[in-house]
């Protein structure tokens, strides 16, 4: 489980989150969704352990989330952190070597999905190939909980679809939890089980899809609206 407690997140005069309470367990694919600046990749890098609260806990399996917690979660950033030298093969060989989770073989079996050259160079893939490269290194590795934050970035909007149905194959939902951070909310929103929106720094709703469709009656995005206004 994934554990926040009365967190706050300050960056100097900027107050990123205020007094979240959340709780996340394993087996789901879950949506944390809102604004610009409404605090999403801050709650993605306090779990990933990237960055500490300013207030309150962040527990993974009650552990304390720090830069060790990568045993438990694996992260996809908006940036690119690869070396450009290697080639897309390369680049899986040295997070294997990183990460004693890391399944190659799953690895390249996504990158085959992806489309991806296994020989090309990382500083020769367009933008939206560097965020298949990013997908496939994130999935690859056998985690509690995976964490992307706007997997779908720069990626052509025609292969989205194929993408999004392929990010369900290659998670097991027996083991794993998958959360999200997108602005492309409805060709992900297939995926989710539940949603959470966020606002300000702020949860303001936490709801399961079946409860939104089939008892509100509506799509995520007119919840999501419904919940800012």
């Amino acid at each position: 489980m994934i554990k926040l407690e009365n967190v706050s997140k300050r960056y100097l005069t900027n107050t990123a989150l205020k007094d979240i309470n959340l709780e996340i367990k394993t087996g789901h694919i879950i949506g944390l969704v809102g604004s610009n600046g409404s605090g999403k990749s801050t709650t993605l890098k306090l779990m990933s352990g990237l960055v500490r609260p300013s207030k309150g806990k962040v527990l993974i399996n009650g552990k304390k989330a720090d830069r060790k917690i990568c045993t438990e979660v694996a992260y996809l950033s908006e940036l690119d952190t690869y070396y450009s030298f290697y080639t897309c093969e390369q680049t899986i060989y040295f997070y294997a070597s990183q990460f004693k989770d890391f399944n190659v073989e799953k690895a390249f079996s996504i990158l085959s999905f992806m489309k991806l050259d296994p020989k090309q160079k990382v500083k020769n893939l367009s933008k939206g190939n560097r965020g298949r490269l990013k997908i496939v290194l994130t999935l690859a590795r056998e985690v509690p909980y995976i964490l992307m934050d706007e997997p779908l970035s720069g990626l052509d909007p025609m292969v989205r679809q194929s993408i999004v149905k392929g990010l369900i194959s290659f998670i097991d939902l027996e083991k794993q939890t998958l959360l999200i951070t997108t602005h492309e909310i409805k060709e992900v929103e297939p995926l989710f089980d539940t949603v959470i929106a966020i606002k300000d720094g702020q949860i303001l709703d936490v709801q399961t899809v079946e409860a939104i469709r089939y008892e509100q009656n509506l799509s995520i995005v007119e919840w999501l609206t419904k919940r800012y206004e």
